[in-house]
């Protein structure tokens, strides 16, 4: 299955310059001042009208439960048209494909909500799959806010039983030198923000990845080389700082988001060595054209080993940042090493007004080192098109699915609940 690469940008740009007027979708009725014509004769003067309603030029937005609504004729509940205290839920089994698990059965769903009347958004994001390669995985994301936004609780929960093959160290790496490996895999993530000023936050938190059952099962022997065993823990602490500006953390149309976490592990917390990492995380959202509903999405994302030997499982790596999002048009782990450093850009449109249907078009770049102490390797890109189908029009969450190509002939279909980034 090949897509032609420019066909969904293009379309993109066509739409945009010919149809859209409008900032944002949920743009109240409002009154605005009027100029009157002069007239002959008289003074000139300048009045308002009382009331001017103007109405949105976009159609009703639509989203699948309202298609179906429409398909099966059933009456859809009105909602108000903003997320409140009471939780929106979706929920959405699938069949699903990715390079890393083939063909797998899924179902995920995310739960919306605020605490308070002028919360921002907490979201609870999970998903469970059994996969074709025999992968099995549940992974629960979480980001709570409190009523006044003085705190924010970030949590990553995740199990998997999850064979997966590895190509060696650095993004020199050749994809016909695979090894398959199996392991089971139990993340915990808790971390607690502290409001400080602004849109600026930070805190700490505990961190613990438990690596068991690890077997190699390629010829080329790479995890052996690197000094790994059957069992690899890393547990430590973190600090961090978050700097969130975004209008909506599902689906942003502008505003900007960066983080910073610095993480130091210790053997007296179970960890099997000890060493020191640095994740910087930066995107910002354009409205591009300006004044149409179109985005442009620019994000930085840089892992770094600061010191230490991290086990070969915990080295930064394609795709295993904590959304699993680096990388498209590569499989899961492709590239790893000690220093990671990424970006991506992608133009993000609407294909119908009613927002049912969308289209972006993405482009990525990343450079790993592989050793401790050694350079950053070549640059690999991904690129490709991408469909977006209106799950939720309350949240603004979508189904993303995208078909991402790479070099030395890696390209591959990518199916989510939500932006990539």
């Amino acid at each position: 299955m090949k897509l032609p690469k420019l066909v969904l940008i293009f379309f993109c740009i066509l739409i945009s310059s010919g149809v859209y007027a409008q900032h944002d979708t949920h743009v109240p009725i409002s009154t605005i001042p009027i100029k009157l014509p002069k007239k002959k004769g008289k003074k000139n003067t300048t009045a308002t009208k009382d009331t001017v309603k103007v109405k949105e030029e976009e159609a009703d937005q639509k989203d699948i439960t309202d298609v179906f609504a429409q398909v099966f004729k059933k009456k859809v509940t009105p909602t108000v048209d903003s997320v409140t205290s009471k939780p929106s839920f979706t929920i959405v089994p699938a069949i699903g494909y990715t390079l890393v698990t083939k063909l797998a059965i899924v179902v995920s769903g995310n739960v919306v909500f605020r605490t308070g009347p002028q919360s921002k958004i907490s979201t609870i994001v999970a998903s469970t799959s059994f996969t074709q390669n025999k992968q099995f995985t549940l992974p629960i994301q979480s980001s709570i806010w409190s009523k006044d936004n003085d705190y924010n609780f970030v949590g990553d929960f995740r199990y998997y039983k999850y064979p997966l093959s590895t190509f060696g160290l650095g993004s020199s790496s050749n994809i016909n030198y695979e090894d398959p490996m199996d392991y089971n895999y139990l993340r915990i993530y808790e971390t607690v923000l502290k409001h400080i000023g602004g849109n600026f936050y930070a805190g700490a938190g505990y961190i613990i990845d438990n690596h068991w059952n690890i077997a190699d099962n390629g010829s080329y022997g790479y995890y052996a080389a690197y000094g790994g065993g059957s069992r690899s823990i890393a547990s430590g602490i973190t600090i961090n700082g978050l700097l969130d500006s975004r209008d909506n953390t599902i689906n942003p149309f502008k505003g900007s988001y960066a983080t910073l976490q610095y993480r130091d592990n210790f053997a007296f917390l179970g960890s099997t060595s000890s060493w020191r990492s640095l994740t910087l995380d930066f995107r910002t959202y354009i409205n591009f054209p300006a004044g149409t509903n179109n985005v442009l999405a620019l994000w930085s994302f840089n892992w770094l080993t600061l010191g230490g030997k991290p086990g070969y499982l915990e080295l930064p790596s394609t795709q295993w940042d904590a959304a699993s999002a680096t990388g498209r048009g590569y499989i899961q782990g492709r590239f790893s090493g000690t220093q990671m450093v990424y970006g991506e850009a992608e133009y993000r449109c609407r294909i119908t007004r009613n927002g049912l249907l969308g289209g972006v078009f993405f482009l990525n770049a990343q450079s790993l080192s592989a050793e401790p102490g050694t350079r950053l390797q070549g640059i690999q890109p991904g690129w490709g098109p991408g469909l977006r189908i209106k799950l939720n029009k309350l949240s603004k969450t979508n189904i993303s699915i995208d078909y991402g190509f790479g070099r030395q002939g890696s390209n591959g279909l990518f199916v989510d609940v939500g932006e990539i980034f």
